[in-house]
């Protein structure tokens, strides 16, 4: 079995064939796939997706793209929108400098509410972070010197020295089809060298496919080929990527059934 952590079925791109990419993710032995939310106000259209198809979950969060439309949410809030069984996940929320679409200070306002959230239900946080490293490291030492919480840094790009600041406070990193491109000789490597009980596999369909599908709209089928290249990173064979990831993936989404 594979998983894929990190999509967005609700995306327009994927209303005329969802029956169509879940079946081919079926097929293709994904065994799970978490529909990861970007607007809070708009987690209704998720659970209706994740409560259509069985191994469907979803999260709750606000991207920080769309930090300031949903300035103000609390964390409280997020709490008790957890509560739905469907709900495995907080986020995503975190830190965006590249496209610079919601401002600085909500941004950081929405990222600590989200990990407070975490720490409070035990659910992890699905962390965007781009262009942010020092922000985003500064941010989460402050909020784990305030107590635990688990979360994943997601379609990881960052540097070196964020990826190890993540791991030595026991975060995951999660790498999508970037991973598979031609001029991702450095994130390669940093795979490689990250602790094989802190690694997982996603696509963030609809954007971001694989090198042998490029171009096109990626889908949570296309998580076999970011696993394939991880394991050729690792020197290691699918089969063993496979079992380490989806391993990794229900002890982080523990909220997630494993059967």
């Amino acid at each position: 079995m594979l998983v894929d952590s990190h999509c967005h079925l609700d995306f327009p791109d994927f209303a005329d064939d969802l029956d169509a990419i879940v079946a081919r993710a079926d097929a293709a032995g994904i065994g799970r796939i978490v529909s990861i939310s970007t607007r809070v106000r708009r987690l209704a259209s998720l659970l209706a997706i994740s409560e259509r198809f069985r191994n469907v979950y979803c999260s709750v969060g606000t991207h920080p793209h769309h930090a300031d439309e949903e300035d103000g949410i609390t964390a409280g809030e997020l709490i008790d929108l957890t509560q739905h069984p469907r709900v495995v996940a907080l986020g995503e929320a975190g830190l965006d400098n590249f496209y610079q679409n919601g401002s600085p200070e909500a941004q950081e306002r929405g990222f600590r509410a989200h990990i407070a959230a975490a720490r409070a239900t035990g659910l992890p946080l699905v962390i965007h972070t781009r262009e942010a490293d020092d922000d985003c490291g500064r941010i989460l030492e402050d909020e784990m010197a305030k107590g635990s919480f688990r979360a994943v840094l997601h379609c990881y790009t960052g540097g070196r020295e964020l990826a190890m600041k993540a791991i030595s406070l026991g975060l995951s990193i999660s790498f999508t089809g970037i991973l598979t491109f031609k001029k991702s000789q450095a994130l390669r490597d940093l795979a490689a060298e990250l602790p094989a009980d802190r690694i997982m596999v996603e696509t963030d369909a609809p954007y971001l496919a694989p090198g042998k599908f490029r171009g096109k709209r990626n889908e949570p089928s296309y998580v076999v080929e970011v696993a394939k290249v991880l394991a050729e990173a690792r020197g290691v064979s699918l089969e063993e990527i496979s079992r380490q990831t989806t391993a990794n993936f229900f002890r982080l989404f523990s909220k997630v059934p494993a059967a």
